[in-house]
């Protein structure tokens, strides 16, 4: 079932994956696109390390392509596709180095999801983040926007067998959290997470970062979306919803 954000929150209250009645859900949240608008930071480290190996004109659209997929699977497309001869370990420790000099300089939070984070857990509900981003990426970006405090539980593609859309990351949250499935709410900005979180039997919170992906058939399992991306969410609403099933 998937309503939009106008829709009154007490009609996704039951079904399929509901949470039992009175227990707090636990939240998972995507970092890159959803909490924090990391991706021109991602953007950028590419750029600089395909430039780095003659790959040349790589634009805002081809970035694009791989928002919601971890930097492993992003890199090994892209060494195929460039025929890059530099290893795939090298390629990537060259990315990570590149973002996270961008990343403590400046990464913008969502002011909206920086609210949902601090209304989550001052209610007590289980909070966790599962990224594709390197561990050493999740820890920067969250410490240097103070995130840190409320957000402790995380889990990066590179501790999974499989990355999104691949369910396995949203599960190994689930289980460091001690919850079940059925009772985690994931939030994500892009398809290859909503379904993730659909093939892992979890409600999904769906906020596009990017507008063009807004139809993707894969939001279409989301239980509460927010079509016009950030602009549109709010942290009541997503609150509302959340909480509507616990009651």
């Amino acid at each position: 079932m998937s309503i939009s954000a106008s829709t009154s929150p007490a009609s996704a209250a039951s079904g399929p994956g509901s949470p039992t009645p009175g227990s707090p859900a636990s939240v998972i949240f995507d970092l890159d696109g959803t909490l924090v608008d990391s991706e021109p930071n991602y953007f950028e480290a590419t750029r600089s390390v395909l430039a780095r190996h003659g790959v040349t004109g790589f634009t805002w659209e081809d970035h694009t392509r791989f928002i919601g997929i971890g930097s492993r699977e992003t890199l090994e497309t892209l060494k195929r596709e460039h025929a890059i001869a530099a290893p795939l370990d090298d390629l990537l420790a060259d990315k990570n180095r590149a973002y996270l000099e961008r990343a403590r300089a400046h990464t913008e939070v969502f002011p909206e999801m920086r609210k949902f984070v601090e209304l989550l857990h001052a209610a007590g509900h289980p909070l966790a983040v599962a990224s594709g981003s390197s561990r050493h990426a999740i820890e920067a970006v969250l410490g240097s926007t103070g995130l840190d405090a409320q957000l402790t539980v995380l889990v990066s593609a590179e501790e999974v067998g499989q990355g999104k859309p691949a369910p396995d990351i949203f599960l190994e949250a689930a289980r460091r959290l001690g919850a079940p499935p059925r009772e985690c709410v994931v939030l994500e900005d892009a398809p290859p997470g909503a379904e993730a979180a659909h093939r892992a039997g979890m409600r999904c919170v769906a906020i596009p970062y990017v507008p063009e992906t807004a139809t993707d058939r894969s939001f279409g399992s989301a239980g509460l979306f927010f079509p016009g991306g950030q602009r549109e969410f709010t942290a009541e609403a997503a609150y509302r919803w959340i909480t509507a099933a616990e009651s």
